[in-house]
């Protein structure tokens, strides 16, 4: 009797609930899944832990994964009615339009520079790499969509949530940021000085 009351309960919001579960999922995956990328990039696991790389492919994977089964049940939500165009194309929805294509553009960003891994011979490694930085641009727009639009961003349990999941990886963005930052100084200041020296 139970069972009954529970699925004619959540039976109308079905598809809404589902795609709010997956949303969640793919940003925690996001987030550890950028975390562990930028410890590679910045060699901090060298040593430690082994080759992360299978690791790292298999979040970008499933949060690729995640993402999309968030966008398409929203397809069958009774409330909304969107369209495929409306949960894959930025800018064509109705419904909280910069904070949908935000999250539209994060998905499309992630899926083309994850999947360009699979190119990177063709692409070229150097340059696969300089392409490969901005999946935390897209990580990010994808935390703006999830605090913009969210139907949970406004509750406590997800904002510390969040803060949980985001707040390393943010740290080591910066960390890696500052630490770009701090090797050109010297080669510019060592550059100077021997064209000092030369004169």
């Amino acid at each position: 009797m139970s069972t009954q009351i529970i699925a004619t309960a959540t039976g109308p919001h079905l598809f809404w609930i589902t795609s709010r579960a997956a949303g969640i999922t793919a940003l925690l995956l996001s987030s550890v899944s950028v975390c562990l990328g930028l410890l590679m990039g910045g060699r901090m696991l060298r040593g430690r832990w082994g080759d992360m790389r299978v690791t790292h492919e298999a979040l970008s994977l499933a949060t690729l994964f995640a993402i999309a089964v968030h966008g398409l049940t929203l397809i069958g939500d009774g409330y909304l009615h969107p369209s495929l165009g409306d949960v894959a194309v930025p800018f064509l929805g109705a419904y909280k339009t910069f904070w949908t294509s935000t999250g539209i553009v994060a998905f499309w960003m992630m899926a083309i520079l994850g999947l360009s891994y699979y190119a990177r011979t063709r692409i070229g490694a150097q340059r696969w790499r300089r392409l490969h930085r901005f999946v935390a641009l897209a990580w990010l727009l994808g935390v703006v969509h999830s605090l913009g639009e969210g139907t949970d961003a406004g509750q406590t349990w997800f904002l510390a949530m969040t803060a949980i999941a985001v707040l390393p990886a943010l740290v080591l963005l910066a960390v890696r940021h500052l630490g770009r930052s701090s090797e050109k100084t010297p080669s510019t200041h060592t550059g100077q000085g021997a064209a000092e020296g030369a004169r």
